[in-house]
């Protein structure tokens, strides 16, 4: 049975801002030290598709999806991810860390000088800087 592709379509403005399959496919793809012709060959598809779909010049249809999905040996929701769920993702992992949480739960009470002086003393230490008196 020939893969189903679809053809070339120009990206809408409200999937720039929404979906960013394209971002994802090319960061899993890396990830797995992948070549677009190593994923085109598992999907067996041609490598110019994958190009178009990491482009955001082809948008893959839902099947198209799931086969990425199995092909990269992820959850077909990883690569359908919008702003919100990757924001949603980034403060659980801040709030699994226990250092984190506690400060997280701290910042809510400080004044912005505060912040200031905490967000500096962090960075200089972070980058091994040691303020002088």
């Amino acid at each position: 049975m020939a893969p189903q592709l679809v053809t070339s379509q120009p990206v809408p403005a409200s999937a720039e801002s929404g979906l960013h399959v394209a971002a994802q496919v090319r960061e899993i793809r890396r990830g797995r030290h992948l070549s677009q012709r190593q994923l085109a060959g598992r999907m067996q598809v041609p490598r110019t598709y994958i190009s178009k779909i990491e482009n955001g010049k082809a948008i893959p249809t839902l099947g198209s999806l799931e086969r990425l999905a199995k092909a990269l040996e992820i959850d077909v929701s990883q690569l359908v991810r919008d702003a919100r769920s990757v924001r949603d993702e980034e403060v659980a992992a801040i709030y699994a860390d226990p250092f984190l949480a506690e400060i997280a739960a701290l910042l809510p009470h400080l004044d912005s000088l505060q912040r200031t002086l905490v967000y500096g003393s962090l960075r200089d230490m972070a980058t091994g800087r040691r303020r002088t008196a």
